[in-house]
């Protein structure tokens, strides 16, 4: 039972998806008793799957998957992977070391929606969770697109079978996606884009607590946000809960 249950009802939580970028085993496996219950899905960041010992990888999700989190490994490393014609191989090695999701993207090359359909499908075949990325990651590629482009991609993803889009915020969250130069949401183009899909099926890049309180008031602690640093999920937590004053008696 938690501290101070009595005081809040439960609520229908949105999915929190943490960025990983190559915390020890032993790290993952204590914090997991703090915060295990708030973590969704948990992204081992770019290509750091790539330099690090398999047996480590195989044990940090064993660790998630005691907490019935999924992790997955970042888009750069299935980028790298496809552009090389290994994709095969990699999804076979995403299986033999645990992940049970995988992320489809073109942040940092460019893939033909032919190709980028038949990825989705190939990885769902092979028993994935699919999540999709829309957007760039170089923030003047980004700009090219307009947020219709985004709407178009992410009904088109969707369609392609994948189980949720990821909209592009990285790590910054800075002049690029729905964020300007300063962070800031960029409200008109949050509503075009609310307009058009299913939100449900959203996951906004948030790694910013101003960004954070921004999606939870506008749609609600059961918003979908990602790139949540390991040292933010409690925080995010409270916020979604109204436990927090940016949020406390306003949703």
């Amino acid at each position: 039972m938690r501290a101070f249950e009595f005081l809040y009802k439960d609520f229908e939580r949105g999915l929190t998806v943490v960025l990983d970028k190559g915390l020890p085993p032993k790290y993952v496996e204590d914090y997991l008793k703090v915060c295990g219950d708030y973590i969704d899905f948990v992204k081992f960041g770019w290509g750091t799957s790539a330099v690090i010992n398999r047996d480590v990888i195989k044990e940090k999700i064993n660790y998630y998957k005691d907490w019935d989190i999924k992790v997955y490994p970042g888009g750069t490393l299935f980028e790298y992977a496809y552009v090389k014609g290994k994709f095969d191989e990699f999804l076979d090695e995403c299986g033999k070391l645990g992940f049970e999701a995988v992320e489809i993207s073109d942040g940092s090359s460019d893939i033909s929606l032919e190709k980028r359909k038949n990825a989705i499908g190939k990885a769902k075949d092979n028993g994935f969770v699919v999540l999709t990325e829309v957007g760039k990651k170089l923030p003047e590629k980004d700009k090219e697109l307009t947020i219709e482009d985004r709407v178009k991609l992410i009904n088109f993803d969707l369609d392609a079978g994948a189980d949720y889009v990821i909209i592009e915020g990285r790590e910054s969250g800075k002049g690029i996606g729905l964020f300007d130069k300063d962070g800031k949401v960029k409200e008109d183009e949050l509503n075009v884009l609310a307009k058009n899909v299913d939100i449900n099926k959203i996951i906004f890049e948030a790694p910013q607590k101003n960004q954070q309180v921004a999606f939870i008031l506008k749609f609600g602690s059961s918003v979908n946000l990602a790139n949540i640093a390991f040292d933010e999920v409690i925080s995010l937590e409270t916020l979604r809960r109204g436990l927090r004053g940016d949020t406390f008696g306003k949703i």
